[in-house]
């Protein structure tokens, strides 16, 4: 880190080390809550706001100065990089992400292609660059991408799914074919973070957002070997925030497979959470976004909970569960913001 990056609570909160008052961004926080990213939406498609570079970087800085949140993350999707791999990928408004033809089958992962980012994706790095360039300085930006088992059940499943019975069935019967497609998807995914770390973000999150649906043995058998070879591959300089949903049974593999910071849906509760991954590592979250939507002094009384789990201890960032949801009233956000930064402001002090 530079002088000025040391001095970012968000990066210092990564790296466990004490700051002013605990560091707080949110998971969708340039979502479709805001007014001003619904009207981008009623005349652009997501695909084209993800790839207009001009586009993403005003998303990206919608919610800066509105809410005072302590790092920015890049406007983009997880299933981005799949797209070049040679995959067809539509949003549509009913279904959400939609692949016509999935893949399940060994010739076609034969004929996925493993990507250059830089040439294939120019208009996310190219936004990465203009949002550092608006932001140099006040707060750092934050990378991502699906873990390879989240982008490989997406894959399969043709899109969102409620029990993964295909993802599992090519796992479980056809050990050869789901080997195939993890590896070309974790070295997909490595250049693909690697380049945004390139093109200038200062921290990155992999979102492994349906693991949850394995059990521990399965996380470890068909998934652990590829989400480590991801982190490892990473340069080592930027902090990496390893998150998962539904993932309490898991945490302790996923500690194991890398990250600096593991992030903590609200299923769990932070205190026995963060006592079970030992203290040698950061933990971000986990207010439920549900609480956003009930009364302001609600929200101010969870912060608090939250807060006090943390123990005021180096290493808390303060986030969501999950993202925020559509109709979640901006002035609740701009309530919690302002709850986090001042009552552990005033507890450390």
């Amino acid at each position: 880190m530079n002088e000025i990056e040391k001095q970012y609570p968000f990066l210092r909160a990564c790296r466990r080390q004490p700051s002013k008052y605990t560091p707080i961004w949110l998971m969708r926080q340039a979502g479709r809550y805001l007014k001003e990213y619904r009207a981008l939406r009623r005349r652009f498609s997501f695909l084209e706001m993800c790839k207009n570079p001009e586009l993403a970087a005003k998303v990206t800085l919608l919610p800066i100065e509105k809410l005072k949140v302590d790092a920015a993350i890049i406007f983009a999707d997880i299933l981005l990089p799949l797209e070049p791999m040679g995959v067809e990928l539509e949003f549509s408004k009913s279904e959400g992400p939609v692949f016509r033809h999935p893949i399940r089958e060994m010739k076609q992962i034969d004929g996925l292609r493993i990507i250059e980012p830089e040439e294939d994706l120019p208009f996310l790095m190219e936004a990465i660059r203009i949002v550092r360039g608006e932001l140099e300085g006040k707060i750092p930006l934050i990378g991502f991408s699906g873990a390879p088992f989240t982008l490989a059940s997406y894959l399969i499943e043709g899109g969102h799914s409620k029990n993964y019975v295909l993802t599992k069935g090519l796992m479980y019967q056809n050990r050869l074919a789901w080997d195939s497609l993890m590896e070309k998807i974790s070295e997909v995914v490595v250049r693909y973070l690697n380049a945004q770390v390139g093109s200038g973000v200062q921290a990155l999150q992999l979102f492994d957002s349906w693991v949850g649906c394995l059990s521990p043995n399965d996380y470890e058998e068909y998934v652990f070997p590829y989400s480590k070879k991801v982190i490892d591959g990473l340069d080592g300089n930027v902090p990496l925030i390893h998150f998962a949903t539904s993932s309490s049974t898991l945490l302790e593999r996923m500690k194991r497979a890398g990250g600096n910071v593991i992030g903590l849906d609200w299923r769990v509760d932070l205190r026995e959470a963060w006592a079970r991954l030992g203290y040698d590592v950061a933990v971000q979250g986990n207010l439920d976004p549900v609480i956003l939507l009930g009364p302001v002094d609600l929200v101010e009384k969870e912060v608090k909970r939250i807060l006090d789990s943390a123990e005021g201890r180096p290493g808390h960032i303060f986030n969501l569960g999950h993202g925020i949801l559509p109709n979640t009233p901006v002035d609740h956000v701009v309530a919690l913001v302002e709850a986090v930064h001042q009552y552990s402001s005033k507890s450390r002090s």
